[in-house]
């Protein structure tokens, strides 16, 4: 592949994380809105006072924080799994597998996936337990805690961005294409207590169709890479 047509696909990769992660707003409200909203609540109730910027940072920073760690992971796991046979050929084969997943979790987004994807990282009933203690934990400590439950919970666009990371040529790369993508959901998940219920469902579906196509779009990249990559190094292996 052209150097230049490479760093330019790797540029649109981190672009479609971050505009994933902005037109994903209507998707993150709509799932994540209502906890970020009763955990200040129940903070407040808790005896935390007024809760000034201080505990809505450490929340959001948490929470982003989880999607870096997570990006880096999975890049790692993906650089693991490329040694493990023909690197050339294994890298485009992970690619390829990548590409595909990636699109059906965008798929899933616009409600025409024929398969159910969407894991966590986590189990769900203990990431339920620890939300729902957070706010027991003081002001700063339990909305890093709850901030990091809340980056490990269920999301199609974070599994999305995950196994797209599995991808990319190191282990840094995947943990700054996770952070583009947090840095997406940053506005709406800080103003979640205002917009949560100002945005209504069409405009958060329309929104989240949006998400859905830059996940696919991203997917198409990722599978057009990989395919590519593997054509070139089935023709130097054979």
């Amino acid at each position: 592949m052209d150097h230049s047509l490479h760093h330019a696909v790797e540029g649109f990769g981190y672009f479609a994380a971050f505009m994933t992660g902005i037109l994903g707003s209507g998707h993150c409200l709509g799932m994540c809105g209502s906890l970020v909203c009763g955990y200040f609540i129940r903070a407040r109730a808790a005896g935390s006072g007024r809760l000034n910027v201080a505990p809505y940072l450490a929340y959001h920073g948490a929470r982003i924080t989880v999607y870096g760690a997570v990006g880096l992971i999975a890049a790692a796991l993906g650089a693991v799994l490329v040694s493990t046979g023909q690197i050339g050929l294994a890298q485009g084969m992970l690619q390829i597998v990548a590409g595909l997943i990636v699109i059906l979790l965008g798929l899933e987004l616009l409600g025409l996936s024929p398969l159910k994807l969407t894991v966590g990282f986590a189990p769900a009933r203990w990431l339920r337990q620890q939300f729902a203690g957070a706010a027991q934990k003081g002001a700063l400590r339990g909305a890093g805690i709850a901030g990091l439950v809340n980056g490990l919970m269920p999301c199609s666009m974070t599994m999305a961005m995950a196994v797209k990371a599995t991808t990319v040529p190191s282990v840094a790369e995947g943990g700054l294409l996770l952070l583009a993508f947090g840095a997406g959901t940053l506005p709406s998940m800080l103003l979640a207590s205002f917009l949560f219920g100002k945005l209504g469902p069409r405009l958060r579906g329309a929104m989240q169709k949006g998400a859905g196509l830059f996940v696919i779009a991203l997917g198409m990249s990722t599978l057009w890479q990989g395919a590519n990559y593997f054509l070139v190094m089935h023709k130097l292996v054979g």
